[in-house]
């Protein structure tokens, strides 16, 4: 099987690779490409992969843009850290849906689903027209957050209800949990779990080192090159940068 992965996370596609490989170490990746552009280009050049896997958010835009130039006649595997495109994806030959990061037993779910799916390439339109009605086979975006975490701090544990963190940020190789009363705790999970496990709804990955809360935004500020800078209502002076390809998702989360 020939397989092409299209992630601008160097990492991530690192990782990717390693867990289909352990599945089944007679994969073949054809390729690894970070970009909409150079992914039209080697789809253009190249002879299409039984399966593609798909980041949405690229270094130069989405992802969807490809399918605007080239015709892809191969099912997708969409890995993501953004679930609000789901509807979208299976409208592009998506076979499943795998939020970041990617678990292995998801990963290989999703391997047997494409293999159960796809025994020829004549039934492809047929299955796509299948998964588009029966919209229950669409994975579901995370029906439960986290409600509270309990913090150490000494030699006892504090409780804080979501609604008092105001923002969690990476600093020096560690987490912190921010309240909106500007005190800091830190914690064992990675910015990356947390996008995971808080509600989408309330909070918004900023950039690698800040997810924010909709009601410690103080304001937003346009930036030089198609940047924002994100101002939060708590101690720190200095604005948070949000990269262009951001920018416009920061708005419209802002605006819903």
């Amino acid at each position: 099987m020939r397989i092409l992965i299209i992630e601008d996370e160097r990492l991530a596609a690192v990782r990717l690779q390693n867990l289909l490989k352990d599945i089944d170490p007679t994969m073949e990746i054809a390729g690894v490409i970070d970009s909409v552009e150079d992914t039209i280009a080697w789809l253009q050049e190249f002879r299409h992969p039984d399966l593609i896997f798909m980041d949405i958010m690229l270094a130069d835009g989405q992802s969807f843009e490809i399918f605007e130039h080239v015709e892809i006649k191969v099912p997708i595997i969409f890995t993501t850290a953004y679930d609000e495109f789901a509807i979208k994806a299976f409208k592009v030959n998506s076979i499943d849906y795998l939020l970041k990061p990617v678990d292995p037993n998801s990963l290989e779910l999703a391997l047997k689903k494409f293999k159960a799916l796809m025994p020829s390439p004549e039934n492809f339109k047929e299955v796509m027209e299948s998964l588009l009605v029966n919209r229950h086979q669409i994975p579901e975006p995370h029906s439960i957050y986290k409600n509270r975490f309990l913090v150490k701090s000494g030699d006892k544990f504090i409780p804080i209800a979501i609604a008092e963190v105001a923002y969690f940020s990476f600093e020096d190789k560690l987490t912190f949990l921010h309240t909106v009363s500007n005190k800091r705790h830190m914690l064992s999970h990675t910015l990356d779990e947390l996008e995971q496990l808080v509600d989408p709804k309330l909070y918004f990955r900023l950039n690698r080192q800040f997810i924010a809360s909709f009601a410690s935004i103080k304001t937003v500020h346009n930036f030089f090159n198609g940047k924002l800078k994100v101002y939060i209502k708590s101690e720190m002076a200095e604005g948070i940068i949000i990269s262009k390809d951001k920018a416009h998702f920061l708005k419209e989360w802002l605006n819903r």
